[in-house]
């Protein structure tokens, strides 16, 4: 019963957003998502019609876009967007997709735990690590942790925290911590 329009399927993306009751972004590269979400408008166009009410639904990449940042991404960067800002939706970074470090893996490269654990040096903001089958529902001021899958929260000079299914998260959306956005020449 629920009539899905694309914004890529009419001339005008910015008039198709102003007519949606809820907007849902899906998966693919996040790199193109973003590049494309710039070069539309849409970018700034989705963050001012979320902040007036619009529901927001993401997945995978459109997960991505929520956070205030690219920067916690799996994608390889195919593109490069004008900026690694996002919508900025939620004050934390997310990782959808988190997988745990196999113990039995013959695998000698970084796994997701080291490299967000690399940023978490470099930047002062906690990463959700969302696993397949977990989401996170943001209504106003309260964040809960849904799905059929526990989450894994990393924050800067402590262990990883293991979530469970139906956890209060509401404490990321006061999240005011040093987020270095970084520069481009």
């Amino acid at each position: 019963g629920i009539d899905v329009r694309g914004v890529h399927e009419g001339a005008d993306p910015l008039a198709r957003l102003d007519e949606a009751d809820a907007v849902f972004v899906g998966g693919g590269n996040s790199f193109r998502l973003l590049s494309a979400l710039y070069r539309t408008g849409l970018r700034e166009a989705l963050i001012k019609a979320v902040r007036c009410g619009l529901p927001y639904m993401g997945a995978s990449a459109g997960t991505n876009m929520a956070a205030p940042s690219l920067r916690t991404t799996n994608d390889m960067p195919i593109v490069e967007p004008p900026s690694f800002e996002t919508l900025g939706l939620v004050p934390f970074q997310i990782n959808p997709h988190y997988l745990d470090p196999d113990p039995g893996s013959t695998h000698k490269g970084e796994t997701r735990e080291e490299r967000l654990r690399e940023f978490l040096e470099e930047n002062d903001v906690p990463v959700l690590g969302l696993r397949e089958g977990s989401w996170l529902r943001v209504e106003g001021d309260r964040a809960v942790l849904g799905g059929e899958r526990d989450a894994r929260l990393f924050r800067r000079g402590t262990a990883p925290r293991e979530l469970a299914v139906g956890s209060d998260l509401s404490e990321l959306l006061d999240v005011r911590g040093e987020f270095d956005t970084g520069t481009r020449s």
